[in-house]
């Protein structure tokens, strides 16, 4: 490697490279109007999904508009893409809802800082690399499990059930089961109405988002309802406010304040107080959405990157998230990253650069301030509606399907065991577990395509003949730990009559402790017998690692050289040798 790539591989990830690179291909007046459109529609759809997402994580709504204003605006300046669009994100809905029950919402804002802290971390230490080691079936099981949690949460409100729902899944479609027989016919037929219109208005090929048409026949619906006499459940009714003096019903006709997240309440509904037990109790949570918001920011960079034909920084990309869910926890704001959908949403609205996301966070902070009352009007059942769409989406049941069908069997088990896992226990588990199975798989793979075979004359460089009492191996692939012992035990088995072994390694890539000790110990094996051990074509870095475990040169017992015409004649002369 070069100096000047050397350099380059330990250098601090630059915050707003995307702006950066984004203002370097020439900005203008056209570009503008590009992010302002863009922006202007990303905006109108972020504000109902915002919303919804915040309730079906357990908090009031304005939290998810915070989180979309503020961190959407933070990680969009700050960030590595052009194109990601952040902000609250179904994938989040499973681990934030424990969150909020346990600790309430002052616990959720404290871990969202503390996993912004952990973004911010990985980011700097240049590990936004790594997501490419996360295999898709894992990714692919555990959102379609994130899918089914997030539609079996809004079933409730879909069916206008009086009903808490806790932190196990199979408990929750238990409860609902035994309370199906309450169901409240009219909340049942706006959700439906909405559920038809999220469906079908995309064939409509109106410029109107679908979310934003789906929510406002809905509470068309709802009015209407309401005129007639009968109630239905609306943002208006199930959450209220008091702020700077003032209280009110709904969502706060206000920016988002500075507030700190250890003076908001628990699950109590008094302040939090924060020592050293809570803090323990929040790092696995942080841990885990800190490790979903990488997968799930880098993965939407990524498939940006595909529409495009563009390139993102994964290391400021995550200095840029980190960034986000530091800050919007003191404005109310929850876990936020990039979110597939708005980003999809950006690039097929023309955007050129991040100030769409700006732009986008302007106009859900305009709706706050402006259109307040008339969102506290969205219907509960609405809102659960569009989760649906959300879930429906998000689970990708075709690709799921076709994985089913096509991918090898120990995918489909990874698959459906974190799928499984995700469904009845928790997505931290599903995640760990299916990692784990994916490396064993992997090293399984690995250790089956390591070979040890014995070679005949006709195999070795210049077909020369080998003199009797020498025989040449040659190993095939990486040593370590999975295959390092069955490769080398194989080398033990030798006829009594040979004197010298030859070990050709030109096909060893890579030694690890485990194969190092296992040749150290076949070398004194074969000392022990009185045989001579030649390893071949290692190249100098493997050797120097042998040399620092101990093997060294030593007359008639062990040589490295770099080629078979070498090892021979050297076989000869140690032959020789023990003959006179």
């Amino acid at each position: 490697m070069s100096r000047s790539s050397d350099n380059e591989g330990y250098r601090v990830p630059l915050p707003g490279s995307a702006l950066v690179a984004a203002w370097r291909r020439g900005y203008g007046l056209a570009e503008l109007r590009r992010d302002l459109l863009a922006g202007l529609t990303i905006g109108i759809v972020a504000v109902p999904l915002s919303m919804a997402l915040a309730i079906a994580t357990g908090v009031p709504p304005q939290h998810g508009l915070y989180t979309a204003i503020v961190a959407g605006a933070i990680i969009a300046l700050t960030g590595g893409s052009r194109f990601n669009v952040s902000g609250p994100t179904a994938a989040f809905v499973v681990i934030l809802f424990p969150i909020v029950a346990n600790h309430g919402i002052g616990g959720l804002l404290i871990a969202t800082l503390m996993a912004g802290l952990i973004l911010m971390a990985l980011g700097l230490a240049r590990l936004g690399s790594l997501i490419q080691f996360v295999p898709y079936p894992v990714v692919l099981g555990f959102t379609a499990g994130i899918a089914v949690v997030i539609a079996l949460l809004q079933l409730p409100d879909f069916l206008g059930l009086s009903l808490e729902l806790g932190e196990s899944t199979p408990g929750n479609a238990l409860r609902i089961l035994k309370a199906l027989s309450e169901l409240a016919p009219a909340e049942l037929s706006i959700g439906l109405i909405t559920l038809a219109t999220l469906v079908l208005w995309p064939r409509l090929k109106l410029p109107v988002p679908a979310p934003l048409a789906g929510l406002a026949v809905g509470t068309l619906a709802a009015l209407a309802a309401g005129a007639a006499g009968i109630e239905i459940d609306t943002i208006a009714s199930r959450f209220s406010w008091t702020l700077h003096g003032e209280s009110g019903s709904g969502i706060p006709p206000f920016a988002p304040s500075l507030v700190l997240p250890w003076q908001l309440p628990g699950p109590d509904g008094t302040p939090l107080v924060v020592d050293f037990d809570l803090i323990r109790e929040l790092l696995g949570p942080a841990l885990a959405i800190a490790m979903l918001g990488a997968i799930e920011s880098l993965l939407c960079a990524v498939v940006a990157d595909g529409l495009t034909r563009s390139r993102h920084d994964p290391n400021a990309e995550l200095v840029g998230q980190g960034l986000g869910n530091i800050i919007a926890p003191f404005f109310g704001g929850i876990t936020a990253t990039a979110a597939l959908a708005r980003t999809a949403t950006n690039i097929r609205s023309g955007a050129f650069s991040p100030l769409a996301a700006v732009i986008h966070a302007l106009v859900v902070l305009l709706a706050v301030v402006l259109l307040s009352g008339v969102l506290a009007l969205v219907p509960m059942a609405a809102l659960a509606a569009l989760l649906f769409i959300i879930a429906w989406n998000m689970s990708e049941a075709r690709h799921f399907a076709h994985t089913l069908k096509s991918a090898p069997a120990s995918d489909v088990a990874i698959l459906v065991i974190c799928f499984a896992l995700t469904v009845v226990f928790d997505m931290v588990l599903a995640v760990a577990v299916g990692m784990g199975l994916a490396a064993a798989l992997f090293i399984r793979r690995m250790a089956e395509v390591t070979q040890t075979r014995r070679l005949d004359e006709s195999d070795h460089d210049g077909n020369m003949d080998l003199p009797p009492g020498v025989a040449l191996y040659d190993i095939d692939g990486p040593l370590f730990f999975g295959a390092a012992e069955k490769a080398i035990s194989s080398l033990q088995v030798v006829d009594r009559e040979i004197r010298v072994m030859l070990l050709d390694m030109h096909d060893v890539p890579s030694l690890d402790a485990t194969a190092i000790v296992a040749l150290r110990t076949l070398a004194e094996e074969l000392h022990e017998r009185g045989i001579g051990l030649v390893f071949v074509g290692l190249p100098a870095p493997l050797i120097l690692k042998l040399r620092r475990a101990g093997l060294h040169r030593e007359a008639g017992r062990l040589a490295m050289v770099t080629n078979q015409g070498h090892a021979l004649r050297l076989a000869e002369r140690w032959l020789a040798g023990s003959s006179g």
